[in-house]
């Protein structure tokens, strides 16, 4: 029997609960994966194969599927980061519009190339944030955070649509002054339902409720080497961190 080589385990935070999770370093067979996965255009598969990286390399009880999408990101960035090197090379096309010699509009298209060191990389989190809405003063809803899989579900509908979706989605309880009502235990129907019969103040409520989730982001400044315009760019989403 060949030996085996010993793996070195990491661990980080999730930032919805602060728990540490431990993970080993994907191996070629999970590299095999991500090549398989990249020769296709639809990105779902992407992400399909980095929730699977993860359940084979996150040695503590996680339910993958179910993490907050800032979580799934943060911690595949930190396997990554472990696993390949921690230094990305990114590129960007300058979108500044310039005008040619018969006074034509085109954009410059010179390529930015910086390095970002995904470590460095930490959530933001608004302090504000809160997941509990007060709709009354008898009345409220605790929201629990979309997923990735939310997300793809309802990607083919337009932008209200999806919020109103996964906004019924996220619901993990409403509460009076004498109960708690839980989703698990009421029908979408119902759900959906008890969505409809809100006004549009309380959606304000709810939106800013997304609107304050954690991101993983990173500000990023640069000056084009070809026309030498200047813009601040924010870099945020795995595919973003890694194309």
């Amino acid at each position: 029997m060949l030996p085996k080589l010993d793996v070195p385990i990491h661990s980080v935070n999730l930032i919805s609960t602060g728990k540490p999770i431990r993970f080993r370093p994907f191996l070629v067979k999970e590299q095999k994966l991500f090549l398989m996965a990249s020769e296709s255009e639809d990105p779902n598969e992407m992400i399909g194969v980095i929730r699977q990286v993860l359940k084979n390399c996150v040695l503590d009880e996680v339910d993958v599927d179910n993490l907050p999408t800032f979580d799934l990101e943060y911690l595949f960035m930190n396997l990554r980061a472990r696993s390949v090197e921690e230094v990305v090379n990114l590129r960007y096309k300058c979108n500044n519009v310039l005008k040619d010699d018969k006074g034509e509009e085109k954009k410059c298209s010179g390529v930015v190339e910086f390095d970002l060191n995904i470590l460095e990389i930490q959530p933001t989190k608004n302090e504000n944030h809160k997941n509990r809405i007060q709709l009354t003063e008898n009345l409220g809803i605790c929201f629990k955070y979309p997923t990735f899989d939310m997300i793809q579900k309802y990607e083919k509908l337009n932008e209200n649509e999806v919020m109103i979706r996964i906004l019924v989605d996220c619901i993990d309880y409403i509460y009076d002054k004498d109960q708690i009502y839980y989703a698990k235990d009421s029908t979408k129907e119902e759900l959906e339902d008890f969505v409809d019969s809100l006004q549009q103040k309380d959606l304000e409520k709810f939106k800013e409720f997304f609107d304050t989730m954690p991101e993983i982001k990173k500000d990023v400044h640069f000056k084009c080497p070809k026309c030498s315009y200047e813009e601040d760019i924010t870099i945020k989403g795995m595919q973003n961190f890694f194309v």
